[in-house]
């Protein structure tokens, strides 16, 4: 008989003697010692652990045949949809069984491909991967956020698109945050913390997020600060240049909660402050994209399935919203603004609809499908 039929005997995992009170409820936590998991205590248990999970794993009769079996599944080239930046056209693709998907570019859809970014190359294991990505419109550079064995940290880099070469740009202490690019493609911004203790940065919580412009050529040293909130400690701002480059878009966040903050900046004024539009979690806001001083929104308040408003920031009370698209029987699940007519996805009975709505809000067509299935990916111009 082998090891993996026989009943499995687990570590002993010892218990301690630790109570504490929260708002007058007490709370026992016994194992309260693997909240240092480099402690000598943690470490045995830990191998001790694997030694148990490994041994069955490595004797099961059928792992190689298993094995074999899905690397026949999984070993075929797979794409995503690509898409124009400047005058560039981008895409990812794996050939089979790669860790990493490999970022390729090329100038026209005849010309050549050439490998932009490939992940699989920056560790011996594969477990570095490309954990953000933001192109310049002019499709001159790319920041590039890495993140290493599924850590939620990322370090950023900045890469030269014509020559292949990284600059010397590099960004630190980024976490749960993109980048984006200004118009112009001088710059972008991202949310960062300050740096950690070194001893214990896998175990501390992050506080008091900061939203940051890094210029190029500039060392993080100077990146200025945009917008932070030292009274509220738990939030965290996701910022995003609209299209026309005119407005910083700030989306406010506070834990894993989908309800956020709508906040914005007028970039073309040096010397502009950072003005609240939604000021209450109330509810879930995107800004999909901006005419003029009209904002787009997709939200999903007095909808739970979701809708699109129109906000003047000239007259951003409630009372003055403009209802563009209604609730459905289906999920809103995502809008575009493409060649001036917004582009719905919507989820009805477990499969995508896609539909076709004037900037006016009135339906002009829903697209017919090939068939019953997922669909999304939209991109382009509005």
């Amino acid at each position: 008989m082998s090891n993996s039929a026989q009943p499995l005997t687990y570590p002993s995992s010892p218990t301690v003697d630790q109570v504490d009170t929260y708002h007058s409820v007490t709370v026992a936590d016994p194992y309260r010692w693997l909240e240092e998991p480099d402690s000598d205590q943690s470490t045995e248990w830990i191998a001790a652990q694997n030694a148990v999970t490994f041994g069955y794993l490595n004797d099961i009769p059928q792992r190689q045949q298993i094995k074999d079996r899905l690397t026949e599944l999984w070993n075929y080239e797979k794409y995503r949809p690509p898409f124009k930046k400047g005058d560039r056209y981008f895409y990812f693709k794996n050939d089979g069984l790669h860790n990493q998907d490999v970022l390729y570019t090329q100038p026209s859809l005849d010309a050549e491909p050439r490998v932009l970014l490939d992940p699989n190359t920056l560790s011996e294991d594969g477990t570095v991967a490309l954990s953000g990505l933001a192109i310049s419109d002019d499709a001159k550079y790319m920041a590039y956020g890495l993140s290493v064995s599924g850590s939620d940290w990322q370090a950023w880099k900045v890469r030269d698109i014509a020559t292949g070469k990284d600059l010397d740009d590099h960004i630190q202490w980024v976490k749960f945050s993109g980048a984006s690019w200004t118009k112009e493609g001088e710059g972008f911004f991202y949310s960062r913390y300050d740096e950690p203790n070194d001893a214990t940065k896998l175990e501390d919580v992050n506080y008091f997020q900061k939203l940051y412009y890094h210029r190029l050529g500039t060392p993080q040293s100077e990146d200025v600060l945009i917008y932070e909130r030292p009274d509220e400690k738990e939030w965290g701002f996701g910022g995003r240049v609209t299209e026309d480059g005119h407005y910083l878009i700030i989306s406010v966040w506070k834990g894993t909660s989908p309800k956020n903050l709508l906040f914005y900046k007028d970039l073309t004024q040096p010397n502009a402050e950072v003005i609240e539009l939604i000021s209450e979690f109330e509810a879930e806001y995107s800004v999909i994209d901006t005419d003029g001083t009209v904002f787009w929104v997709q939200t999903d308040l007095g909808a739970p399935k979701g809708r699109v408003i129109a906000i003047d920031i000239t007259n951003p009370e409630p009372e003055n919203w403009k209802e563009l698209i209604s609730a459905s029987d289906d999920t809103l699940q995502g809008v575009n603004v493409l060649n001036h007519q917004f582009v719905t996805t919507y989820l009805k009975d477990a499969y995508s609809v896609v539909k076709i709505f004037g900037l006016d809000g009135v339906l002009v067509r829903e697209v017919e499908l090939p068939g019953i299935g997922s669909v999304g990916g939209f991109r382009g111009k509005a």
